[in-house]
């Protein structure tokens, strides 16, 4: 991902990722043999971990993750967090529960000296960046006291470097769809084989909502070759909204809760998955608790709604000015649905902004969004170079039947959409989309890095 801005408080450790950079190939190069010499001359610290849920998936990891360490810290408990890839900081990747209160992003002088640990054992091997800093997750998270580890795979499952862990509490699985194809195959069951890989023998397994029923079939086959309890999203558990809450139900009865704080009705399923994996790990939290961690949780750059900055300024008043990283047809899915949902609680224009990289499949993820955005303009993304250029971003809109035009940036784009409203017609509401890249340029450039 990007690197991390300059600052005071980050300066340290952003000069030690900056010489692993430098040094190490950079990229996807998959594999465990590398991570697991690392780590058994770090004196292998993935077997001193609290309980560990490990989550794949290719859309919905990271809210699922959010909601149960919500819910954990809800109940008073401290839950490590390692994430991927960051949005603005470093530092995002790796979040340090506290029991009775909320985790906190790791201290920059603590990550550049784990850092530095690393390379030292690492010595003169090849090893990835990903590795390294993976590493880095397990020495931190072995040497702070903590309930739980809830640990997102970087890419994939079974050859990721965060599949070291020989006794997870719980897997999970959240939804499947195509990406990364080229390291993952181009076909969902291929995919989910991957994504497969982090199963456990005897470890509970647990399968979020699923679209694909190839993926599914997958899943439980893989899980069933392992001996593992196993818990499928509308079979064993399942949510749904109810008079303006949410109901989740289990084969220990029903709970009564607040509908999740993140938008948009997939965040049901992921709210769901994350109660059913908590369970499954041995963990019971009050419905007090889940409640509250339902309406707490926190998952920047995902239909996160902006309302301060610069950028948001630029609009008209009474704008809504809306930002998801989402990049593959599956994620465009759900963005579609969740926004046609506020339309039809208060319709205005919709208009799309969005920067993708070149690796992506951009008319799968902007055909949902036909008939529904008015237009698209497509920036570049300053701080990737590996982004698709405007000119062929807005080709590929056309294509999927969307207006759309090439723009210099994001703040040109907001612009051009508050010069050309409509006389009489409702303040528009504007999503900026497309790559994690991008959300963390507008999230920097809005002073709302994560925190």
């Amino acid at each position: 991902m990007t690197s991390s801005f300059p600052s005071a408080d980050t300066a340290e450790a952003d000069r030690e990722i900056a010489g692993l950079m430098e040094r190490h190939p950079k990229g996807f190069d998959l594999g465990l043999e590398r991570i697991r010499r690392l780590l058994h001359a770090l004196g292998d610290p993935q077997t001193r971990l609290p309980p560990v849920i490990h989550v794949a998936g290719t859309n919905g990891k990271g809210s699922t993750v959010s909601f149960m360490r919500a819910i954990l810290e809800a109940e008073g408990l401290a839950a490590h967090v390692h994430t991927s890839p960051h949005l603005v900081r470093w530092h995002e990747r790796y979040r340090l529960g506290r029991r009775g209160k909320p985790g906190q992003l790791v201290d920059d002088a603590v990550l550049a000296e784990a850092i530095r640990r690393a390379r030292a054992a690492n010595g003169e091997e090849a090893v990835t960046v990903f590795e390294m800093l993976s590493a880095v997750a397990f020495l931190l998270f072995a040497e702070h006291p903590a309930d739980a580890a809830l640990v997102e795979v970087g890419l994939g499952g079974r050859l990721d470097a965060t599949n070291v862990v020989d006794h997870p509490a719980a897997t999970v699985v959240t939804a499947i769809s195509l990406d990364h194809q080229p390291y993952l195959g181009d076909r969902v069951e291929l995919i989910a084989a991957e994504k497969a890989g982090i199963f456990k023998v005897g470890s509970p397994v647990v399968i979020g909502p699923q679209t694909e029923a190839a993926a599914l079939d997958v899943l439980r086959d893989r899980a069933a070759r392992t001996r593992a309890p196993v818990k499928v999203y509308g079979e064993d558990f399942l949510a749904y909204a109810e008079r303006g809450r949410l109901v989740y139900q289990d084969d220990a009865g029903l709970l009564d809760l607040t509908l999740p704080r993140l938008p948009g009705r997939h965040q049901i399923g992921n709210a769901a998955t994350a109660i059913a994996a908590l369970r499954a790990a041995g963990f019971q939290p009050a419905g007090g608790a889940i409640a509250r961690g339902l309406t707490n949780a926190q998952w920047p750059g995902r239909l996160q709604r902006i309302t301060t900055g610069p950028l948001f300024e630029t609009l008209p008043a009474g704008s809504e000015l809306w930002l998801d990283g989402g990049h593959n047809p599956g994620a465009g899915a759900v963005i579609a649905e969740a926004l046609a949902e506020m339309e039809d609680r208060a319709p205005r224009p919709l208009h799309l902004v969005c920067g993708m990289l070149s690796t992506k499949e951009p008319v799968g993820f902007f055909r949902h969004f036909q008939g529904m955005a008015r237009d698209v303009r497509c920036v570049p993304i300053p701080t990737s170079d590996a982004a698709l250029s405007p000119e062929t971003l807005a080709l590929a809109a056309r294509e999927a039947g969307l207006r759309a035009e090439a723009a210099p940036g994001v703040a040109e784009a907001l612009a051009r959409i508050a010069t050309g409203l409509r006389e009489g017609e409702a303040p528009p509401r504007v999503l900026v989309c497309g790559s994690l890249y991008l959300a963390g340029d507008v999230l920097r450039d809005s002073d709302l890095a994560p925190r």
